[in-house]
């Protein structure tokens, strides 16, 4: 039976794909349960509880610029953030909330025009620089995710992404530095944070939302992600084993460390687990940001090894990393402890 199991589900995902219709394109057809290939295993979903008494933590940028005695408070709660959390929101950031909500729109615009449209880029070649695709299995067995995504490569000045990318440079690049013990200039002078991806992920409604997820658990490859997200709500981390939410705050910036920065600061800054839950009343909307690219292998930074702070992870090209990324990642995984030393 097992071989037959394996075989429907893998024309489940062919026929699936073939509509290039998306997730939503299933909502739009009027189903009403589900396919199998979005329901994940029920002792998954509850694997951990949720915790809604614990907050993520806020950063207000609004006094950076006043003198180098606020500076260091706000890079105090950026180090703390990363060393607890490995997330923060934060607000006062100077990119204009008129830009953020138009980015928002632009995007929804894109998700909820025709298929035979947008079906014009559907794709899951990985090698393909703008395409509109929806997760499936990594590895034939996992779960599918509820989620349509829109995808390019920087730099493409698509949807005003140009903001995000120079407040990573001209901001976030120096405070992170900082946090790190470093000059101000380090991330920015080794161009970690000056190109990636950028990710317009569309949850549409779901009929039966206890049985699937919109993301399942899993932690960013990225040295840095910045996410803005709606007021829909169901971005979730994992924190002392418990899901805590993320909640929607009005022009507020989602920032957390990915895996790769959690290499470089030798496990100093945490990459941690995170999720987004499936809804019944509304679609959601989030664009990410992932800084992912180096031309040069990545290790430890040796500015902050020492005897006693020795390196615990390899040296590592990003082409290794993601073809592990791509063939042997599994659910509940970390794809960073398979370069541990």
């Amino acid at each position: 039976m097992e071989p037959q199991l394996k075989h429907d589900r893998a024309r489940e995902i062919k026929e699936f794909r073939e509509t290039k219709a998306g997730v939503k394109g299933l909502v739009d057809s009027g189903m009403v349960r589900i396919p199998r290939m979005f329901v994940h295993d029920e002792k998954v979903l509850a694997e951990y509880p949720t915790n809604n008494n614990l907050l993520v933590p806020l950063i207000d940028l609004k006094d950076l610029q006043y003198g180098d005695h606020q500076r260091k408070e706000i890079v105090d709660q950026i180090r703390g953030a990363l060393e607890t959390w490995g997330f923060f929101q934060l607000i006062n950031h100077g990119i204009p909330i008129s830009k953020l909500d138009r980015l928002l729109e632009c995007q929804k615009q894109f998700h909820e025009q025709p298929t035979e449209v947008k079906s014009e880029l559907y794709s899951h070649d990985p090698k393909q620089s703008v395409k509109f695709f929806t997760t499936s299995s990594l590895d034939g067995n996992q779960p599918t995710d509820w989620r349509d995504t829109f995808s390019f490569r920087f730099p493409e000045d698509i949807l005003d992404i140009m903001v995000y990318q120079q407040f990573a440079e001209d901001t976030l690049s120096g405070l992170f530095s900082e946090a790190l013990g470093l000059n101000r200039d380090y991330l920015s002078r080794n161009g970690w944070l000056k190109g990636g991806r950028f990710a317009c992920h569309y949850y549409p409604t779901c009929p039966e939302p206890h049985l699937t997820l919109g993301a399942r658990q899993h932690s960013d490859p990225s040295f840095l992600t910045i996410l803005l997200q709606d007021d829909v709500g169901g971005l979730q981390l994992l924190h002392q084993n418990q899901w805590v939410d993320v909640p929607p705050t009005k022009g507020a910036l989602v920032v957390n460390a990915g895996d790769f920065m959690q290499l470089i600061s030798n496990d100093k800054f945490k990459s941690v687990k995170h999720r987004v839950l499936a809804k019944s009343d509304v679609p959601r909307l989030s664009a990410g940001c992932f800084f992912n690219r180096s031309s040069k292998p990545i290790g430890p930074l040796k500015e902050l090894l020492s005897d006693t702070n020795p390196p615990i992870y390899r040296e590592i090209h990003l082409s290794e990393y993601y073809t592990d990324y791509t063939s042997k990642w599994t659910h509940g995984t970390r794809l960073i402890d398979r370069f541990r030393i």
